[in-house]
C-alpha cells in the first residue's frame, strides 16, 4: 500500500487550506481553500499542484473562504468528481462562493478603474480570480452527507465525516484505508472549535488515528473565555456610546457575525448594554443567519433553551439588516452611536473597508476585532497600531481606538487542543500542524512534544510526506 500527503496550502500560514491525500494512485483533496493574506494571494493564480482531472474527489470540513474559496477554480481547469461535505456546509458555501466571486469582479473593476486613472497595470489587476458562472458551476459537484454516513472511494477507503464544533456544519474528514489486510486511518481536524461555546456542540471526540492532520492557529496563546469576552463587548459598547462614536465590528459571515447577534441578545436581555440600533450589513451574513435557522438540529443545548424561552438567538428588536449599497451607505448619516456589523473579518474586502473610511479616523469611535487577523490583511496592519493604513486606494489615519477581543474565537486554543488529543487512546504515528503562522506552529509542536512525547512536524509549502 503506497500513501503519502501533500500539503498544498496553509502551511504555516493561516489561509490557503489544502491537502492532497494519495492512496494506490486515487488523490483525495481535502479542502480547496483562498490565500487571504496579501503576501500568498499570487498562490491563488498558480497552476494546481497536480492536473484537477486527476483528483478522484474533495473532501470539504466547512464553508469559511479559506477552505473553500478556489473550488470555483478547480472546477473550471478540470476537476469532475465529487465534493464531499455536510448539507448545511453545501448552503453555506454556495452563498459565500457566489458573494467571494461578485466581490472579486468588483474589485478587479475597481483596479482596472483606478490603475487606468494612474497610468499603471499591476499583475492580474484586470481579472478576478473566478467569476459568478465559475461559482455556479461548482455547484452541481457538491454531495452533501451526514455525519457519520460512511463514503466508499475505490475498493479500499472508507471517508467519515465528523463533527468539528468550528461553525455551522463544519466536519473532521476521517480516512481509513484497508487494503490486503493492512489499516491506516488519517484525521483531517479542518478547524477544531471550543468546548463550551455558544450555538454549536463541542468538537466530536475521536480516540485513534494513525496520523493526525490538526491545525495550530492559536496553537501558542490561550483565550480568555466567553464571560470575560462578553464583559469585554459590553465595555466597549457602553465606553463608545459616552463618547458618542460608532462601533465598527469586521466580522465573518458565517459564524462569528451569529456569535455577536447571540452575545448582543444575552446582554441586552441582562440589559448590560444600551438599546442601540444594530446594523448587520452583509447581505451574507444576513442570507447565512437564515441558514441557522433552518438548521436548528445543529444547535446545542443551551441554544436549543434560548429557542425555547426567548425564540430565536438571532431576533433582535434592535437589529436592522440592510440589503442594499444605498442602505449601507445610509448608516453614515444617521447621528449618536450605533453598532455596525459587517464584512470581510479580516477587512479584505466587502462594505467594511467603506465603513472603516467613515470611521477609522474619528477618535471617537470604535473599532472591535472579534476574530484572527492573518499576517499581511488589513485587518492586522490595524490590530498591531499603525498609525496610517491604505484603504479604498487612499491613506487614512488610524485614530479610532482599535480592540481586539479573542475570547469567543471559533478555534481551539492551544490546551483546548491538547484536551482533545489525549482522548486518543494510543500514540498517532504522527501528527502534522498546519493552519497556523510559522510561529505559532513550531510553538505549538515543541509544546505537544513535551506534553505527550509523540513526533509532530510543521510541514512548509508544498512538503511531501511518505505514510508508511
Amino acid at each position: 500500500m503506497e500513501m503519502k500527503i501533500r500539503f498544498l496550502g496553509a502551511a504555516q500560514n493561516v489561509t490557503g487550506s489544502r491537502h492532497l491525500l494519495e492512496v494506490d494512485g486515487i488523490r483525495l483533496l481535502v479542502d480547496c481553500g483562498l490565500y487571504q493574506e496579501r503576501q500568498f494571494q499570487e498562490r491563488n493564480w498558480a497552476p494546481f499542484a497536480v492536473p484537477p482531472g486527476s483528483i478522484n474527489a474533495v473532501f470539504l470540513t466547512h464553508a469559511h473562504l479559506d477552505h473553500c474559496g478556489l473550488l470555483p477554480k478547480l472546477v473550471r481547469d478540470g476537476f469532475s468528481g465529487r465534493i464531499y461535505c455536510t448539507e448545511a456546509t453545501a448552503e453555506l458555501a454556495s452563498i459565500i462562493l457566489l458573494d467571494s466571486a461578485r466581490i472579486q469582479e468588483e474589485d478587479a473593476a475597481y483596479k482596472h478603474k483606478r490603475h487606468e486613472k494612474q497610468g499603471k497595470k499591476g499583475p492580474h489587476s484586470d481579472e478576478p480570480f473566478y467569476t459568478v458562472k465559475d461559482a455556479e458551476a461548482c455547484f452541481p459537484y457538491f454531495e452533501p452527507v451526514k455525519y457519520g454516513q460512511q463514503i466508499n472511494i475505490g475498493d479500499s477507503i472508507v471517508v467519515t465525516l465528523c463533527d468539528a464544533g468550528h461553525v455551522l456544519g463544519s466536519s473532521m474528514i476521517k480516512v481509513d484505508v484497508n487494503r490486503n489486510g493492512e489499516k491506516r486511518t488519517v484525521l483531517f481536524t479542518g478547524d477544531l472549535g471550543r468546548p463550551g461555546r455558544p450555538i454549536l456542540p463541542d468538537p466530536s471526540i475521536q480516540e485513534k488515528a494513525d496520523y493526525i492532520v490538526i491545525e495550530s492557529t492559536y496553537g501558542d496563546r490561550e483565550h480568555c473565555d466567553t464571560v470575560d469576552a462578553k464583559k469585554q463587548i459590553a465595555d466597549v459598547i457602553n465606553d463608545t456610546k459616552k463618547r458618542g462614536g460608532n462601533i465598527v465590528v469586521p466580522s465573518f459571515a458565517l459564524e462569528r457575525s451569529q456569535e455577536i447577534l447571540f452575545y448582543l441578545k444575552e446582554l441586552l436581555l441582562d440589559d448590560a448594554i444600551p438599546h442601540l440600533i444594530i446594523f448587520l450589513d452583509s447581505p451574507m451574513a444576513a442570507k447565512i443567519t437564515e441558514i441557522f435557522r433552518h438548521h436548528q438540529e445543529l444547535f446545542d443545548e443551551e441554544t436549543q433553551e434560548m429557542l425555547r424561552i426567548h425564540h430565536s438567538p438571532f431576533d433582535l428588536p434592535e437589529l436592522k439588516v440592510t440589503a442594499t449599497s444605498e442602505e449601507s451607505k445610509a448608516i453614515n448619516h444617521i447621528k449618536g452611536t450605533v453598532v455596525i456589523i459587517s464584512g470581510s473579518g479580516m477587512c479584505t474586502g466587502g462594505r467594511i473597508k467603506h465603513h472603516l473610511v467613515n470611521n477609522i479616523s474619528r477618535k471617537e469611535s470604535t473599532i472591535m476585532f472579534v476574530g484572527y487577523q492573518a499576517a499581511g490583511t488589513l485587518g492586522r496592519l490595524i490590530v498591531e497600531g499603525a498609525k496610517k493604513v491604505r484603504i479604498l486606494g487612499e491613506e487614512y489615519k488610524v485614530r479610532a481606538k482599535v480592540v481586539q477581543i479573542n475570547g469567543i474565537s471559533a478555534h481551539a486554543d492551544r490546551s483546548d487542543m491538547l484536551n482533545w488529543l489525549k482522548n486518543f487512546k494510543s500514540p498517532p504515528k504522527q501528527v502534522f500542524l498546519v493552519h497556523g503562522e510559522a510561529e505559532s506552529a513550531q510553538s505549538f509542536g515543541a509544546f505537544l512534544r513535551g506534553k505527550t512525547g509523540w513526533q509532530v512536524s510543521v510541514p512548509a509549502y508544498l512538503d511531501q510526506v511518505v505514510l508508511d
